[in-house]
């Protein structure tokens, strides 16, 4: 008996995680909770906290590598529309941290609102992006947040201002438990064009990226000045496969999964692009995603 116990409704014990990820791979979270509501997330993160169990954050599951022996202690997934409202007043933009980054996309493109058109296609949630500092060639997420509500492993919700926020390449110093809400400032634009460069930037999208795939976005960082898949595929790398795990032709920074893939053929075949990287250009790659 544990006090999660108490949270029955919403508990699901060495429940598989593969299904909740874009990969498909890895194995089962010892406790898997989808709180309801802030309330009673923060009564789960507070029973943790008190019992010393482990507390993890599953989004959009976009950027997660789950090992095959799973994960121990809590899991949580803000799955409840509670934690995905989005709310525009103006030119501001107050978004979930579960909320999907492209269903905010769309609401402000649809509000006459412009900046999030340029982070079209990128997957997982709010809290995600700002945690990861998500952007691409056309800019970041970070450019436009002015305050960010956070829950800390402790249970305790604190609100920090942008003067209070670090962001750089893929990072934030966002390192509280999770992103409860975030407020953003967008400048007002002519909705018709904002949705020819939201149309213009998935269709450049679309035709780089295997975003019908078993996937999980860019495996690797970008080292400065230079890009991470064009190094892999001048490794001539373009196309390994090691059990069920395959780098993209397409784009080599994306790794693909096949029926009967295993978390250890993901990691594998990283440990292998890193490796001849490394030895052909003498740069050691980062990796993006998270493995848990």
């Amino acid at each position: 008996m544990t006090s999660l116990d108490q949270f029955a409704e919403i508990l699901k014990r060495d429940e598989p995680l593969a299904p909740y990820t874009w990969l498909k791979v890895g194995g089962p979270a010892q406790y898997l909770l989808e709180p309801r509501d802030a309330a009673e997330l923060t009564r789960v993160v507070r029973a943790c906290n008190d019992e010393g169990i482990p507390v993890r954050v599953l989004g959009g599951g976009s950027n997660v590598v789950v090992r095959d022996e799973g994960v121990s202690g809590a899991v949580l997934r803000l799955t409840s529309p509670a934690f995905a409202q989005v709310q525009i007043s103006g030119n501001r933009v107050v978004a979930g941290g579960g909320a999907l980054l492209s269903h905010v996309i769309s609401e402000t493109v649809r509000a006459g609102l412009a900046g999030f058109e340029n982070l079209a296609g990128i997957p997982g949630t709010i809290g995600g992006a700002l945690h990861g500092n998500a952007g691409g060639r056309h800019g970041e997420i970070a450019q436009f947040v002015r305050r960010v509500t956070v829950l800390t492993a402790s249970g305790e919700t604190l609100v920090r201002t942008d003067d209070e926020l670090q962001f750089d390449y893929r990072q934030s110093n966002l390192d509280e438990l999770l992103v409860l809400e975030a407020e953003f400032e967008l400048q007002p634009d002519d909705p018709d064009q904002i949705s020819q460069r939201l149309k213009k930037f998935w269709i450049a999208k679309k035709a780089s990226q295997p975003l019908s795939s078993q996937t999980a976005g860019c495996v690797f960082k970008n080292p400065r000045g230079q890009r991470a898949g064009q190094l892999i595929e001048q490794a001539g790398l373009k196309g390994t496969r090691i059990g069920g795990a395959e780098i993209n032709d397409r784009h080599a920074n994306f790794i693909v999964t096949h029926e009967g893939a295993s978390s250890s053929d993901v990691q594998r075949l990283m440990d292998l692009v890193r490796s001849k990287v490394s030895e052909q250009f003498g740069v050691a790659l980062e990796p993006e995603v998270k493995i848990w």
